[in-house]
């Protein structure tokens, strides 16, 4: 078939395996040119690394991250779509790619597709750690789902973003027609804040670690991390003072509960702050695209623009294999630090109050926004003949 992108709003419903393909041949390429490989007898390096939420962004830029800037063993937890008569997901497509790259490289790597919340796949992967890995000495959590289904009770919990305590209204931009309008969102009930932490927080972190524990695959040494976005005064009432603020800072009493618990392997758990990128999740939220389209045009301008693979790059580098780590007063990593500098987010905040329909794509840089989020799905990438008429399936196991 031919395939081209079918977008509806922040939702695209189709994905390309050969943009995908070269999306991650992409990130490999740039992580073996930056992250060079240490000796091994460097004892702090990952070996053996899990990554929960392995397919798409930061989860995929963890794995490539590791597997081939170090070396490393990986093991990856997604839940993906394969194939039918209609294209698997672009989470699918990048899982085959990075194995297809992996066998090529004589590096491990085993996915398994299914509901990381689930007892059943923390089973499975305690059984595969077992039984090809022996111990892991990292573990990546970077899950992002709208809903969770509660192991124990099989509840079904949904998250929201709402504000908290009152309205909040905020220019908005629609993608599809290019206008700017006002959005407002109404407070959070009292259950949904519960239920937006019961999805988003870190529950399900924990319940990860102590299964992987309680069945001794755990090394001494071992790291963990999870990731968050906490922004600044234009995302603070949708991203801090809203439900979203209220699971992040359940992730920050995991990290908390979750150190205590690796206290006798020499353990440490961390909450890491990213910045802002086009993600299928950030461009769900209202006001995002905006703030993404204008931050983009701006770091641009600096230099210090960065995908997935350039922030886990240095979150490996400059964070979690570093001597003198960029740690906040809160323990938490920071590679948010070339966003949040004063001098750019007061540009953003100036072109914020500016911006109008008639001069969207004069002030931000919405056409690199846009192309952000159609790569995501493999369209737009650069040498790919999308007239081509190619199959949608692929045959390679994880």
């Amino acid at each position: 078939m031919i395939i081209k992108p079918k977008v509806r709003g922040f939702i695209c419903t189709n994905a390309h395996p050969v943009g995908c393909k070269a999306n991650v041949n992409e990130q490999i390429a740039y992580i073996k040119a930056t992250l060079k490989q240490e000796e091994a007898a460097n004892n702090t390096l990952p070996k053996n690394v899990l990554v929960i939420g392995c397919s798409t962004g930061y989860g995929l830029a963890s794995r490539i991250s590791a597997a081939f800037g170090y070396g490393s063993k990986t093991l990856g937890v997604c839940f993906e779509q394969p194939p039918s008569e209609k294209t698997a997901s672009a989470g699918y497509y990048n899982t085959v790619a990075f194995h297809e790259a992996a066998a090529q490289a004589e590096l491990y790597a085993h996915t398994l597709n299914g509901d990381a919340f689930s007892t059943d796949i923390k089973n499975q992967v305690i059984e595969k750690i077992k039984a090809d890995l022996g111990k892991i000495d990292l573990i990546v959590y970077s899950l992002a789902s709208p809903r969770r289904t509660d192991p124990m009770t099989g509840k079904v919990y949904s998250s929201v973003l709402k504000p908290i305590g009152e309205a909040y209204t905020s220019k908005n931009l629609n993608t599809d027609k290019l206008k700017l309008n006002e959005i407002t969102l109404l407070p959070a009930t009292e259950e949904e804040i519960a239920d937006t932490v019961k999805v988003m927080g870190g529950e399900d972190w924990e319940l990860w670690i102590d299964a992987l524990k309680a069945s001794d695959v755990l090394a001494d040494g071992v790291k963990t991390v999870a990731y968050t976005y906490l922004g600044d005064k234009l995302t603070w009432p949708i991203y801090g003072q809203a439900t979203i603020g209220k699971a992040k800072e359940d992730l920050d009493r995991a990290a908390r509960v979750i150190a205590s618990k690796l206290q006798n392997l020499k353990g440490q758990a961390n909450v890491a702050v990213l910045k802002a990128l086009v993600t299928q999740a950030s461009s769900a939220i209202p006001l995002m695209p905006l703030y993404l389209s204008i931050l983009i045009k701006i770091m641009k301008e600096d230099g210090t623009n960065e995908h997935c693979i350039e922030q886990i790059q240095r979150l490996y580098s400059e964070c979690l294999y570093s001597n003198t780590p960029r740690i906040d007063s809160a323990n938490r990593y920071r590679v948010d630090e070339k966003e949040l500098d004063t001098k750019v987010q007061a540009r953003v905040e100036a072109i914020w109050t500016q911006v109008t329909e008639e001069t969207l794509l004069e002030l931000t840089d919405f056409n690199a926004y846009n192309a952000d989020f159609l790569k995501l799905f493999g369209f737009g990438v650069e040498g790919i003949d999308y007239d081509e008429d190619i199959s949608p399936s692929v045959t390679i196991s994880f």
